[in-house]
């Protein structure tokens, strides 16, 4: 977070084409200076209310505030926004230093100057050598650091980018994650990103903002959305789980098929009595040969994958199977237990 960036708040924000609802009363408050990834599952409404944001798009209700400026119905090139689209539509018949300087040629900048930032900026994303160099020469990566090179240009009070790393292939993506993280801490400026990708989301952001359902699901820190989800949906979207269904017996515990078990106690359980949906992480559990002191359930080993990192067993456990990531060591079709973690459930509205 930056002291000398404002906040980003949206109030009550909706946003309809016709009959469809695209967003729903979002409320957020994103702090000044952070990194925070929009995740969702398609026709959520992320997109469109980077748009809104971005002043492509103008809200039908709500309002929204960057400090003490309502930027809700100012136009698109007096918002202060730098943004890149998942198409990087950068201009082929420039070079790469004079796409950088697009921005500030509009505005009038003198040429020397212009260029001189543009090499900064280059320098900044680590393309210091690709100046004179057309578009079409750079490799995917490279153009989408260009990109944000040219979106950074004006020293924009928000930094907005739509999927901006989907075109890349696997272990590319991967490093460039590392080199916007990097590159968004180096520069202090708001950042938010678009990404269907829940691993994405998880490494690179200082806040996840969960949408489903075309409004605000979640918001929080990424180990507090995967290991604390409030609903189902957040459960479900957000990495893994199992599901089984429970009754709270307790203020802390379930009762999971005749067993009883403690649930995570920083996250409000519903009443004594209640049926409920617990969510175990994969990783969370752990298969027994012989049952353990604590709560665990029985069941038969169903399917084992080596993934190399870690070993998925899938054990039958009436009627449900669950998954299990571990070590491994057992085969298909042995007996086993699967043991529950000390106030490591997450029991969920049924």
């Amino acid at each position: 977070m930056s002291a000398d960036r404002p906040d980003l708040v949206i109030q009550g924000l909706g946003k309809r084409f016709g009959a469809t609802v695209a967003l729903d009363g979002v409320d957020l408050r994103l702090p000044g200076g952070s990194l925070v990834c929009f995740v969702g599952p398609s026709g959520c409404g992320k997109t469109t209310l980077l748009r809104v944001i971005a002043g492509l798009e103008t809200p039908t209700t709500g309002h929204l505030l960057l400090g003490d400026r309502d930027l809700t119905r100012v136009p698109v090139h007096r918002r202060d926004v730098g943004m890149v689209f998942q198409s990087y539509a950068l201009f082929p018949h420039l070079t790469v230093a004079e796409n950088v300087a697009y921005g500030l040629r509009i505005r009038g900048v003198k040429r020397r100057e212009r260029l001189a930032r543009a090499q900064e900026l280059l320098e900044l994303v680590q393309l210091p050598d690709v100046a004179d160099k057309r578009i079409a020469e750079l490799s995917g990566g490279m153009r989408q650091r260009v990109a944000m090179a040219r979106a950074l240009a004006l020293d924009p009070a928000l930094f907005l980018l739509d999927e901006p790393l989907s075109a890349l292939d696997a272990k590319l993506r991967e490093g460039m994650q590392v080199e916007l993280r990097r590159l968004q801490r180096r520069v202090g400026i708001t950042t938010i990103i678009v990404t269907h990708d829940q691993e994405e989301a998880m490494a690179m952001a200082d806040l996840v903002v969960v949408m489903g359902d075309n409004r605000v699901q979640q918001v929080g820190p990424p180990l507090e959305i995967y290991r604390r989800p409030v609903n189902r949906f957040v459960a479900n979207f957000v990495g893994r789980n199992n599901f089984l269904p429970a009754r709270v017996v307790a203020s802390d515990a379930v009762e999971v098929a005749g067993v009883r078990a403690t649930v995570a106690r920083d996250l409000p359980v519903p009443p004594v009595g209640s049926d409920v949906t617990v969510a175990a992480r994969p990783e969370m559990l752990r298969l027994r040969a012989q049952a353990p002191a604590g709560p665990a359930l029985r069941g038969t080993v169903s399917m084992v994958r080596d993934l190399g990192r870690a070993v998925e067993t899938r054990v039958r456990v009436h009627e449900q199977e669950l998954v299990v990531s571990g070590r491994g060591g057992f085969a298909e079709g042995d007996e086993v237990w699967v043991e529950l973690p000390d106030a490591g459930l997450v029991a969920l509205a049924a």
